[in-house]
């Protein structure tokens, strides 16, 4: 069993914060999201993995590097251009040669991970799996249609009215079998090889096609609020632990992590929270479900659900906000400023509340 993970795209739904940085190594918690997907695939079993890069492709490649630092083996493949999922499996097909594979999407988080998935695929060993998800909305996902026994009778791409609830997650199991339904299907409207239409095919085909349903949380980390709403569920499942220095003046609530060489003082942090490696947080407030990165500078701050990236100074208050690396915020409007600033930007604050 092998793994190709898909981490090229422009990332698009994420700008401004996305000109300079991947989508996939957006931090989530201080830790990347791309970081969760290799981290279950490890702890799945497989260390053999392929890593599809794009535009920003030498980011990805500095972060990951050879994958020994997570355990595993790591390889690059280029896509010239984000021409769809079925697309990279066609340009992955030396590395994955006649082995079965996972398919796991870089920007998605699974908490439980892919080894529930992989566990029933061994058990049944149909041509390809499908993991799945019920939702409240399945008119804006992938939706499989899933007769007795898992087996999967139909997929719709957004349906205006679905036949189902079950969305379409991030993780894929497929057969060699899959290389000739990538190569079967022809670009969409979108001029992308899509792979519901490959695996529409093999339906079509007469391949046996599976769900496995997931019960735990998942995540498409492809926008500002879906990113948030990670956030705050990968916090709930965070432990107390307190490594830097707390003055006494501090207050500190809930399942609170400082990271070794954080200084916090004259604040209160209300958990779930992260403060990162030696950041200082002075005469602020901190949380619930937010995440600081390292090395930046709170004073005299109000944050509350948000991502903070490394390097970056804050000043004034802060809610539903995604701030880049390095940026800086101050200023006051009289209320909490939700911004979406990308690395190295500067925005100042000024005006009163209408």
């Amino acid at each position: 069993m092998k793994a190709l993970v898909l981490a090229g795209g422009r990332g698009t739904r994420l700008r401004p914060f996305t000109h300079t940085v991947p989508k996939q190594l957006v931090p989530v918690a201080n830790k990347p999201v791309l970081f969760y997907g290799l981290e279950a695939i490890k702890d799945a079993g497989i260390t053999d993995v392929g890593v599809i890069v794009g535009d920003h492709g030498p980011a990805i490649q500095s972060a990951l590097g050879d994958g020994a630092a997570f355990g595993l083996n790591i390889g690059y493949i280029e896509q010239h251009a984000p021409l769809g999922l079925a697309h990279c499996v066609m340009i992955a097909q030396d590395f994955l040669g006649d082995a079965d594979f996972l398919l796991y999407l870089g920007d998605n988080v699974i908490i439980d991970g892919v080894g529930p998935l992989l566990d029933a695929f061994w058990r049944s060993r149909p041509d390809a799996m499908v993991m799945t998800g019920k939702v409240a909305n399945p008119s804006e996902y992938g939706v499989a249609e899933v007769g007795p026994g898992g087996v999967v009778t139909g997929l719709a791409e957004k349906p205006a009215n679905p036949r189902s609830d079950l969305a379409l997650v991030g993780a894929y199991v497929f057969t060699p079998v899959i290389h000739q339904a990538v190569r079967s299907v022809k670009p969409s409207w979108r001029n992308e090889r899509e792979i519901t239409d490959a695996i529409d095919w093999l339906l079509r085909s007469g391949w046996r096609v599976e769900s496995h349903l997931h019960g735990g949380y998942w995540k498409d980390t492809g926008k500002v609020e879906d990113l948030l709403e990670c956030n705050r569920a990968v916090l709930d499942t965070t432990e107390r632990s307190i490594k830097g220095q707390v003055d006494d003046t501090c207050e500190i609530r809930g399942p609170v992590v400082i990271e070794e060489g954080a200084q916090v003082s004259g604040s209160r942090i209300t958990g779930p929270a992260v403060i990162g490696v030696a950041t200082v947080v002075r005469d602020s407030q901190v949380g619930p479900y937010t995440s600081i990165g390292a090395d930046c500078d709170i004073a005299g701050a109000a944050i509350e659900n948000s991502v903070v990236c490394a390097g970056s100074t804050v000043r004034g208050s802060l809610r539903n906000s995604l701030i880049g690396r390095e940026a800086k915020v101050s200023g006051d409007i009289g209320r909490p400023a939700s911004l979406v600033l990308g690395d190295h930007s500067q925005a100042l604050l000024h005006g009163a509340a209408s």
